[in-house]
């Protein structure tokens, strides 16, 4: 890789992490990006990863900015967790993509384990969130978190595979 193909993918994922933090703020105002129903449409952004995993530090990135400047009193907690999802989901699908052929094969298993891993965050709201008081369930956490990101990844994936046909994201990086 030449040093200007370097910078590119520098600017480009760059470019990616603010994208995705950027996305994240209208439903962060809502209080729908940091609880246990989350609709984040930057969540969409997963999916260029499907497209070239070279996304994946952009994305990473975005999520752990957001996480550490926007997220609720948890802060380090919840870049931690939510960056370890993201992370983990993302190298899990650059193993799994080279087997499939067709796109929504690879944008279909995408969206099953981001919705999977979810129980990363169910569990950091499990921890952080029960006190001597009130206890927190693991299960429907984990459940309205699953969905929603079920939700979203399956609203987002025909857009990011519309975008792709206009941009070829596995040639911009």
């Amino acid at each position: 890789m030449t040093n200007q193909n370097r910078l590119r993918s520098v600017i480009l994922n760059g470019l990616v992490a603010a994208l995705y933090v950027v996305l994240s703020l209208f439903p962060g105002v809502l209080g729908l990006a940091s609880s246990p129903i989350q609709f984040r449409v930057s969540e969409g952004l997963n999916h260029l990863v499907v497209f070239n995993k070279k996304y994946l530090w952009g994305v990473f990135g975005g999520v752990l900015v957001f996480n550490f400047f926007f997220s609720s009193e948890n802060k380090i907690l919840d870049t931690l967790f939510g960056g370890g999802q993201t992370l983990l989901a993302l190298l899990v699908l650059t193993l799994v993509i080279p087997h499939l052929k067709k796109t929504w094969q690879k944008m279909l298993v995408n969206i099953i384990l981001f919705t999977v891993s979810m129980f990363m965050i169910a569990w950091m709201i499990v921890l952080t969130g029960s006190t001597a008081k009130t206890q927190i369930p693991f299960w429907p956490t984990y459940a309205t978190l699953a969905i929603s990101e079920a939700v979203i990844m399956t609203i987002t994936a025909p857009i990011m595979y519309a975008v792709d046909q206009v941009l070829h994201f596995e040639r911009q990086i």
